[in-house]
């Protein structure tokens, strides 16, 4: 019958080994820690300087937005290019609110506004937007913007004129108390609805 060695010597674990899970552990946690950083920065990059989301509020675009709607703004677009005909934009009106309203007429531009019609350098434009508001208004027996006329006038560099959708119910640069719209106050373009779910869309110009 074999005899243990009482004598062998006591062997000390591995503590390089030993400490091999607990330094595991702490380099996943600060790359968790580093990635969670990473994600903040970019969502602060991303809501302050390229995108922000912007509450519709009140009825001045009806028939196509509506109050409560959520929007994305591009805030980047125009520090590329100027602003274009027909789109939907974002920006801060004298009375310290932010409005949305849509381009109409562009730096250098004539226009003049009567009733349902609206004349750029002398030529009635094309308003795809409001165009079954207006056939509707028609058939009911009263043309749809059912405000004051607005006088030929020639719009400033660097600012544009913007008007509201329903064109009979929007404060916009129609009115003296707005008037016509520096670039330097434009938020930037409106891009998608994403609430209500129902509605979630890219916004066509």
């Amino acid at each position: 019958m074999e005899q243990k060695n009482q004598d062998q010597p006591y062997i000390e674990p591995d503590s390089a080994a030993a400490a091999a899970p607990a330094k595991s552990t702490k380099n996943e946690t600060w790359e968790w820690i580093k990635a969670l950083v990473i994600a903040g920065v970019l969502v602060i990059i991303i809501r302050w300087f390229l995108f922000s989301p912007f509450i519709v509020d009140g009825d001045s675009m009806r028939p196509n937005f509506s109050t409560g709607e959520r929007l994305i703004v591009n805030k980047i677009v125009y520090d590329i290019r100027s602003p274009k005909r027909g789109e939907v934009i974002v920006f801060h009106a004298p009375e310290g609110k932010d409005y949305i309203k849509r381009v109409i007429g562009l730096p250098g531009e004539t226009v003049k506004v009567t009733g349902d019609k609206v004349f750029i350098n002398g030529q009635e434009i094309d308003q795809p937007f409001i165009k079954e508001a207006i056939e509707q208004a028609n058939k009911d027996g009263h043309p749809y913007n059912t405000l004051s006329d607005y006088p030929e006038t020639k719009i400033p560099d660097n600012e544009i004129f913007a008007m509201g959708d329903n064109r009979p119910n929007s404060k916009d640069s129609r009115a003296k108390s707005v008037g016509f719209v520096p670039y330097d106050k434009i938020v930037g373009r409106a891009e998608v609805i994403f609430w209500p779910v129902s509605k979630i869309s890219f916004i066509h110009f």
